[in-house]
């Protein structure tokens, strides 16, 4: 659904604060980024980018703040409010974060991996998950890689899918786009 790529693509341009599928156009949604800045980064590398061979739209709304349903106000869990939410990687003033924000690309950056984790377990995990990998590149630490899907588009869904995804160890992947490539 619409609401799991907003819920799944936070902290790729800034952090998500609040999210609203409207309910009589359930394909749009109104999506509230922690500042203006967030809101711009989000809106110039995500228009055009293409999700389940649709093209994504993106401008900024004339509503300055997305509202929450009122106490006993019926909304059937199209509002969501992120804002308290511990994913978010843009809390930081100064984060390394903010360096990495990169176009959508098909080579994605992995990190936070357990030192034990094989090349073949990380090409498994996106492989049966229903990705081309046409490449790994695992850093010599081990703690890092980079992976090249068949497309940008396979990217997106991809890093939607495995942010956060649990490796075990105390460890959850952190995917973002490269600007690098294999």
């Amino acid at each position: 659904s619409d609401g799991c790529f907003y819920e799944g693509s936070r902290g790729v341009y800034g952090d998500v604060h609040r999210v609203k599928i409207l309910f009589n156009k359930k394909e749009n949604a109104l999506i509230q980024m922690a500042d203006a800045t967030q809101a711009q980064l989000a809106m110039s590398h995500l228009n055009g980018q293409r999700l389940h061979g649709k093209v994504i739209r993106v401008t900024i709304s004339k509503h300055q703040t997305v509202q929450l349903p009122r106490e006993g106000q019926e909304d059937q869990g199209l509002t969501k409010d992120f804002s308290g939410s511990p994913l978010h990687r843009f809390k930081k003033p100064g984060s390394k974060n903010f360096q990495n924000i990169f176009p959508p690309s098909a080579t994605l950056h992995l990190s936070n991996i357990p030192p034990s984790t094989t090349d073949d377990f990380l090409k498994d995990l996106f492989a049966s998950s229903g990705y081309t990998v046409k490449g790994l590149q695992v850093f010599p630490d081990r703690k890092m890689a980079l992976i090249q899907l068949g497309s940008v588009e396979e990217a997106i869904q991809a890093l939607i899918d495995l942010h956060n995804h649990d490796l075990g160890e105390n460890h959850h992947l952190r995917v973002s786009f490269s600007k690098s490539t294999i």
